[in-house]
């Protein structure tokens, strides 16, 4: 296997990227690891991730920008860069397409000129994801000509690009990884989202009847899956089974859907006696009245029909193929994940 001697975390400083810098600490102690990121490495990190944050190298910039992004690659002298830099759900459609399409149109390009070797792209399973349910899914599945939001449309734009630029003849590997409903310390949106629910007193609302399957992942799993695929791109005896593809990565564990919210609600002691069911239809009446009167008074909408839709639908995905090629298994159950993310909340950070 070619050497791992650098390796470039672009977005490394955001919640997957901590685990990133773990994942490739743990497994490649001898590597170099740069982050490139809009914003530093936090100042305080969570008892949760052990590596020395002296030991990262930090470089900012857009990577947006031509020049940051060569800048960072030239001084890294990275051999691999992981792409796992996206806006969080809930941005605006011109913010997806200037960093999920334009960003990663532009961090290809430079990765060529300047010999990268690998270039590992975090894509999401929400890509074939359209309101409709997801049974089983694996990368057979067809992206839908109708994207379900802005977030997965532009998505799905930057996975084609990342596979179409797979170039074995001029030595340039890419591969694209699709994590679903990623979880873990750092998240600032699942689980802090959950405990905010519950002291609000609206755990006891439910949308859907929860005979839903849905795939959790930890986060840390989600980084292995990046690190396993780095190693098999540098190794010439995988690099061709594993170059131009994509793959689903889950815990491998489908759970109905309300299951993870009322396992921390149970840890932190809440438990509803009596829970009030909203079915679908009447949640999706719900979600668009909502956004009626929101825009009305131009608030925020708490419930939307997009919300109900995602809650209420079964998406679970078969990871046969990242097994098989990457040989990946999730070290980290469903349980466990959980326990870890609320000791990291329960930190004084």
């Amino acid at each position: 296997m070619s050497e791992l001697s650098s390796v470039l975390l672009i977005g490394g400083a955001g919640f997957l990227g901590l685990h990133l810098i773990q994942q490739f600490h743990d497994a490649m102690p001898e590597a170099m690891i740069h982050v490139f990121d809009v914003r530093p490495l936090p100042e305080k990190l969570s008892k949760q991730f052990t590596f020395n944050p002296e030991d990262i190298t930090f470089h900012k910039g857009d990577l947006t920008s031509p020049d940051d992004v060569k800048e960072a690659i030239t001084n890294s002298k990275a051999t691999v860069v992981v792409h796992s830099a996206s806006p969080m759900h809930g941005n605006t459609q011109k913010v997806y397409e200037m960093v999920n399409v334009e960003g990663t149109k532009n961090v290809i390009e430079v990765c060529k000129k300047c010999g990268v070797k690998a270039l590992v792209y975090t894509s999401s399973a929400g890509v074939i994801f359209n309101g409709q349910d997801v049974h089983n899914a694996d990368e057979t599945w067809p992206i839908p000509t109708v994207p379900m939001d802005g977030y997965n449309e532009t998505k799905a734009i930057a996975e084609d690009m990342i596979l179409k630029a797979n170039d074995p003849a001029n030595d340039f590997l890419t591969v694209a990884l699709r994590p679903a409903g990623i979880f873990g310390p750092g998240d600032r949106q699942l689980v802090p989202g959950l405990r905010a629910v519950a002291k609000l007193g609206q755990s006891k609302f439910q949308l859907g009847d929860n005979n839903n399957l849905f795939d959790w992942t930890y986060a840390g799993n989600v980084a292995d899956s990046h690190v396993l695929a780095a190693q098999k791109l540098l190794d010439p005896s995988t690099a061709p089974k594993v170059c131009g593809e994509t793959f689903f990565v889950t815990n491998d564990t489908p759970a109905y859907f309300w299951a993870l919210a009322r396992t921390v609600w149970k840890a932190d002691g809440h438990i509803d006696k009596k829970v009030i069911v909203l079915q679908k239809p009447v949640a999706l009446l719900a979600g668009y009245l909502s956004e009626f009167f929101s825009k009305l008074s131009g608030k925020e909408p708490g419930l939307t029909p997009f919300r109900v839709k995602i809650v209420c639908a079964t998406r679970y995905h078969n990871i046969s193929k990242a097994k098989d090629l990457l040989e990946y298994k999730p070290k980290v159950s469903i349980e466990e994940g959980i326990e870890k993310t609320l000791a990291w909340m329960d930190e004084d950070l």
